[in-house]
C-alpha cells in the first residue's frame, strides 16, 4: 500500500510523466520488434534481392574477400568510364560513417553525395529512384550495422559528361500495389535492377525503355564475355521456358538447356529469394511485351 502511494505521489510530482514512462515501457517490445523487422528487411534487400555485394564487395580468386563485405574496390573499366565501386561500410574515413541517414538515403535513391557531386554509372540510379520509403529506410538501417572496413580507394574517372542530377528530388514513394505483377515489377526494377542489365542501352548511355528486357548488353570480365539474355516472352527470350526453368536460372545460374550461365548475374545472392518473390518475378517477366 505504501509502495502504491509512493508511486502515485511520484507520478503526481512528475506531472504525469511516470504514466508516460509506463506507456513507453509497454510499447518498447513492439518498438524493438519493429526495429528487428526493419533490419531483417534491410539485410534481405542488401544481401539477397539487391545483391549490393555483387559490386561493392571486392573479389579474390576464390570469390568475395573475407572481412571485406561492402568495402568497395570493384573496377568497371569501360570506354565511357573507369568506375570504382565505393566503400559503403560505416568506416568514417573511407566509407559512409560520417554521412547522416538522410544523406545516405539521398545517395542511394537520387545519386547525390553529401557534397552535391553526382554518383555516376554503373549505379542504376534511374531504377533506384523507385525504391519505396520503407525499403530505403531498411537499407540505410542495415548498412549502419555492417562492420566498418578501412579501405582507401582510387576515384572513379568519367570520360563522358554526367548530368547535373538524375531528376527532381524524389518525394514519398509508396509500396507497390499488392498484385503479383506489380510486386514483380518493383522487384525487377527498383530492387534487383534486372532491367538495368537486361535492357539495351541507347548511345546516350540510358536504357532503351522501349525495348525493356530485350537483352543484348555485353559484360566483359575474368569469365570472358557474357551477353544479357532476352527476358521477354519472345521465342528468342523466355517464351519456351517453364516457370521452374526461369527460377533455376535466377537462383542457380543454370540455363533451360542445362548450360551454366556466366557472371555478372548474382546467382549466389538470388538463391536466397523467397518463393513468393520468385513467383512475383516470373509473373512480371511473363507480362512483358515480347521483344525480338
Amino acid at each position: 500500500m505504501r509502495t502504491g502511494l509512493a508511486w502515485g505521489n511520484a507520478a503526481r510530482a512528475l506531472g504525469g510523466s511516470a504514466a508516460a514512462l509506463l506507456g513507453f515501457l509497454a510499447l518498447a517490445p513492439a518498438a524493438r520488434a519493429q526495429d528487428a523487422a526493419l533490419l531483417a528487411r534491410g539485410k534481405h534487400l542488401v544481401e539477397v534481392t539487391g545483391a549490393c555485394g555483387n559490386c561493392h564487395t571486392p573479389l579474390g580468386p576464390q570469390g568475395p574477400l573475407p572481412g571485406m563485405a561492402l568495402a568497395g574496390g570493384t573496377v568497371f573499366d569501360e570506354p565511357p568510364f573507369r568506375a570504382v565501386a565505393p566503400n559503403i561500410t560505416p568506416d568514417p574515413e573511407t566509407g559512409v560513417g560520417r554521412w547522416t541517414d538522410a544523406e545516405l538515403g539521398r545517395a542511394i535513391r537520387e545519386g547525390l553525395r553529401p557534397d552535391g557531386s553526382l554518383i555516376g554509372p554503373p549505379m542504376p540510379m534511374a531504377l533506384y529512384r523507385g525504391l519505396s520509403d520503407r525499403d530505403l529506410a531498411a537499407i540505410v538501417a542495415f548498412l549502419r550495422t555492417v562492420p566498418p572496413v578501412r579501405h582507401p580507394l582510387e576515384r572513379s574517372v568519367y570520360r563522358i559528361s554526367l548530368p547535373p542530377a538524375y531528376g527532381p528530388p524524389v518525394g514519398s514513394v509508396p509500396e507497390p500495389a499488392d498484385t503479383a505483377v506489380a510486386r514483380g515489377e518493383y522487384l525487377a526494377n527498383a530492387v534487383a535492377h534486372c532491367m538495368e542489365c537486361h535492357t539495351p542501352m541507347l548511345p546516350t548511355g540510358q536504357n532503351d525503355r522501349g525495348r525493356l528486357g530485350a537483352g543484348g548488353m555485353e559484360f566483359r570480365g575474368p569469365w570472358g564475355v557474357s551477353v544479357a539474355r532476352n527476358l521477354t516472352p519472345h521465342a528468342h527470350g523466355l517464351g519456351g521456358w517453364t516457370d521452374a526453368q526461369i527460377v533455376t536460372a535466377i537462383t542457380r545460374g543454370v540455363s533451360a538447356d542445362g548450360r551454366p550461365l556466366m557472371p555478372p548475374m548474382a546467382f549466389g545472392a538470388y538463391a536466397g529469394m523467397t518463393r513468393e518473390e520468385l513467383s512475383d518475378l516470373v509473373a512480371y517477366l511473363r507480362s512483358l511485351p515480347p521483344q525480338p
